[in-house]
């Protein structure tokens, strides 16, 4: 890997993304680029603008409406060497091609040997708010993590998502990338202003499997990803006007999941509280909590929570939706009940 150039810019996630794909595509010919609308269009949230300009239509391939086709023809070039980056626009959508996702890429490598790797790389978006009702707005976090041969990654800011871009293309293994809306900077959906950062021009990898402290503390461990990692920060600056001094996490890898950094975090704090905009059950949150709770070094100081969105299909109706997402103020009830708590 080489360092990145000391020129950065402020950019997006989604165009943090593009221009990841893009250098790597001049760097590797067998890099390219498939999936609804990537190419004149430049994806619906923009993953792929300018590429069809630069690489042309052989290397950026708009596909009909038939996930299991496109997908499927993606695992057979990853198999025939090339490395696809392929987007399908919702992950409610994974459901269609599931086959080709888990019993396909994520076993190749697996029932050949190490022979046939699958280097495939599968963007995604996630995350509602938006009045898309329950087939366009779910997170499904923890039902790619749960399934062996992939990796799941989401960044939570536009340095993350070019170093996590960079690092899932070269990976041999099929890597989802999901990125969600509510960060990724097209005007049309509204952007979480933390997700806008500094980006370096030159080459840098983020290494998928490692999470990051954003915010160092010693009285609460709070463990986000994605979207969650920004309310937790708000809660953070909340709680430290309080005298609470809390920690923040972000995953940025479900599948690994970086397990030593969150024990290290609790072993300190004693607390831990994990928010993510999945459904609650058999979620990340409870993976999380698991983790810990199996250690018998760890020392807690009051029960673990998890903050997550209930059990129930996503509501059209934005009043409802808003009523049951996870937010920073229910993170905050949570936060101010664990520290009430002492055992």
């Amino acid at each position: 890997m080489s360092s990145p150039k000391t020129i950065s810019r402020r950019l997006t996630i989604a165009k943090a993304m593009a221009e990841a794909i893009g250098q790597e595509m001049a760097a590797d010919p067998s890099v390219l680029v498939m999936g609804e609308d990537i190419a004149k269009l430049g994806g619906v949230f923009g993953t792929t603008t300018g590429l069809l300009d630069r690489f042309g239509p052989d290397r950026v391939r708009d596909t009909p409406i038939s996930e299991t086709a496109f997908i499927g023809a993606a695992v057979g070039l990853a198999a025939a060497g090339m490395k696809p980056i392929v987007e399908l626009m919702f992950v409610d959508f994974f459901g269609v091609c599931m086959d080709a996702i888990y019993n396909l890429a994520a076993k190749q490598s697996y029932f050949s040997g190490g022979q046939v790797t699958c280097p495939m790389v599968l963007m995604t978006s996630v995350g509602g708010g938006y009045g898309d009702a329950g087939q366009h707005s779910q997170c499904l976090y923890a039902t790619f993590g749960h399934l062996p041969g992939m990796k799941v990654v989401i960044p939570s800011n536009a340095y993350d998502a070019k170093g996590l871009m960079l690092a899932a293309i070269r990976d041999p293994n099929p890597v989802i990338f999901m990125y969600h809306k509510a960060l990724q900077g097209m005007g049309w959906l509204g952007t979480v202003k933390g997700s806008i950062t500094d980006v370096p021009e030159g080459d840098y990898v983020v290494p998928i499997g490692k999470a990051k402290i954003v915010r160092e503390g010693n009285d609460l461990t709070i463990v986000s990803l994605g979207a969650g990692v920004h309310q937790a920060l708000d809660v953070a600056k909340t709680l430290a006007a309080e005298g609470v001094d809390a920690e923040v996490i972000d995953l940025i890898t479900i599948a690994p999941l970086d397990r030593e950094t969150i024990l290290a975090s609790v072993a300190k704090t004693g607390r831990l509280l994990v928010i993510d905009d999945d459904y609650l059950s058999y979620g990340i949150g409870a993976e999380v909590i698991a983790s810990v709770c199996e250690n018998p070094d760890i020392r807690l100081k009051a029960p673990p929570r998890r903050i997550g969105y209930p059990d129930i299909p996503v509501p059209f109706t934005p009043v409802m939706e808003h009523y049951v997402l996870p937010n920073a103020e229910k993170l905050l009830e949570g936060a101010k009940l664990m520290m009430e708590t002492t055992k």
